[in-house]
């Protein structure tokens, strides 16, 4: 790791990686840009390719094709000075749960070559950062998961990297500990270190990625701002909830019919989603929906909420990667053979 991250310029140049583990092609031609000093978000589900990528990009794996540079340095042919300038952090802490945070980081500074008064040194700063003063002295074992994912990340940037991957930082945390990482997040790329993020947390490359890649099995299917793979979709949302369930199936004969769109049944039993297309803009959209609900009211049925606006980053992964939520599939495993 270094303590001078280049700020301009592409952190990442990838084009045609590819990853196969016997007949399981984990990464098939995956391209990506990053541009120094932001935040890059991967979005994927389980088995999508997103940790594979990250493992070449750090130069943990070797790629089967294509090729890859970080900060113009290729991650094959320059692996040595690919390292100097990346730190990673995985989807478990990386920690010795018998040592104390404290014994942690020093060790892991002596490990980055600091001396043993710098390592302490650094060590403190980095515990009172992370708000860790309190529990400095204490096993990591007896550490909570939000604990112990801020120690991960505080040991990753004992010296400052040029760049960061995150690999699903937040798997696992309850919604105040993701809070105080995302703002570690933002601190970090603040003082100048570029960030790749992977996430299955629609919400988390929300708040955070300036530019989001969606990979599914393998393959990059989209790529841009969150605005423009909303924008993508060319459709708006609109969201009911209904007094009465028991009107639900006529409610969404006379969504389909005014709509011209697919509507969804939604887990609530008396709510219903319909995306809308705005191929003739937000007023068309706008008209359409008005009318709908006006023949709602007709028939009687009582609309307790509307709403009708841009499709939220879960329904833009839905339409993407052309899947409904599968419980069954979320256990799937992308590593099995690495």
């Amino acid at each position: 790791m270094t303590d001078r991250a280049p700020t301009s310029g592409p952190a990442i140049e990838a084009v045609g990686l590819v990853k196969t583990f016997g007949a399981n092609r984990a990464v098939d031609g995956v391209d990506l840009t990053v541009e120094a000093g932001t935040v890059y978000g991967v979005l994927g589900p389980n088995g999508a390719g997103k940790t594979t990528s990250v493992k070449m990009l750090a130069t943990l794996l070797r790629p089967d094709g294509g090729e890859a540079r970080v900060f113009g340095h290729d991650v094959v042919r320059e692996a040595d000075t690919v390292r100097g300038l990346v730190s990673l952090t995985g989807q478990y802490a990386s920690l010795d749960e018998d040592l104390t945070g404290q014994e942690n980081l020093v060790l892991l500074g002596r490990l980055v070559g600091l001396t043993k008064r710098a390592a302490r040194a650094r060590a403190g700063q980095m515990l009172e950062a992370f708000s860790l003063v309190e529990a400095a002295g204490r096993q990591v074992k007896n550490y909570s998961g939000g604990m112990r994912r801020r120690l991960d990340i505080a040991a990753s940037i004992l010296n400052t990297p040029a760049l960061l991957f995150l690999d699903e930082p937040t798997t696992g945390l309850d919604p105040r500990s993701r809070n105080q990482v995302w703002e570690i997040v933002r601190a970090i790329v603040a003082q100048g270190t570029t960030v790749l993020l992977t996430t299955q947390y629609l919400d988390e490359a929300d708040q955070l990625a300036a530019r989001i890649a969606v990979i599914d099995k393998g393959r990059v299917i989209a790529e841009g701002t969150k605005g423009e793979l909303k924008a993508s979709v060319g459709a708006g949302s609109v969201h009911l909830r209904l007094r009465d369930p028991e009107q639900r199936a006529e409610a969404e004969q006379v969504l389909a019919l005014h709509l011209a769109a697919e509507v969804q049944l939604d887990p609530d039993p008396f709510a219903l989603t319909a995306r809308v297309d705005n191929g003739d803009g937000d007023r068309g959209a706008a008209e359409r929906a008005s009318q709908a609900l006006a023949e709602l009211a007709r028939r009687g049925i009582t609309v307790d909420t509307f709403s009708l606006g841009q499709p939220s980053l879960d329904e833009v992964f839905l339409a993407l990667t052309d899947r409904k939520a599968d419980p069954a599939s979320a256990g799937v495993k992308e590593e099995a053979a690495a």
